[in-house]
């Protein structure tokens, strides 16, 4: 990982000598990005996305829960002090928390969270795993929407819900 990090910081700098001098001075994020935690979908990557331009929140299959209090407390800070202009929820297709949910995996350690996944999707699994995970995305589109923290502070604040495909690197607008 650290040779992986050098190839990096060395790349950036060939380009601009000083962009972590200017990375350094505070970031004002155009996004704010809840996304999931599976490591194939990382969001600034997949969106080509330099440092700096996404305030992001993970967590597994990309919730929306107002008893979340990281997820409050990220939503807080980029409304409130960065001003975020757009919201987005991303999802992807090949979610393990999705499969989870849709399978019954009744595991203790995740059970409680994948109870959460579970609330916003149809209670028959005869959808494809793909149309699962959009239905996610327009059920954690809503619960934003209705979240105390951006009904106090998200006025005007555009929502964007977009599924990444796994499969082909493509990233589709939802909403």
């Amino acid at each position: 990982m650290a040779d992986n990090n050098q190839g990096f910081v060395n790349s950036i700098l060939k380009e601009d000598p000083h962009y972590f001098e200017r990375l350094k001075e505070g970031q004002s994020p155009e996004y704010f990005v809840i996304a999931c935690s599976d490591s194939r979908v990382s969001p600034s990557i997949v969106a080509n996305m330099p440092l700096g331009s996404m305030f992001v929140h993970r967590n597994i299959a990309n919730q929306v829960t107002d008893d979340d209090a990281s997820l409050n407390a990220s939503l807080y800070y980029a409304l409130k002090h960065l001003k975020v202009k757009k919201i987005v929820i991303k999802g992807h297709t090949s979610c393990g928390g999705i499969t989870a949910a849709c399978s019954g995996n009744n595991e203790k350690e995740l059970k409680s969270w994948i109870s959460k996944i579970k609330k916003g999707l149809p209670e028959t699994c005869n959808l494809s795993e793909q149309e699962y995970s959009r239905q996610n995305i327009l059920q954690q589109i809503e619960n934003l929407k209705s979240h105390p923290v951006y009904k106090k502070y998200g006025e005007g604040i555009e929502v964007i819900g977009c599924l990444f495909h796994v499969e082909t690197g493509k990233l589709e607008r939802i909403n």
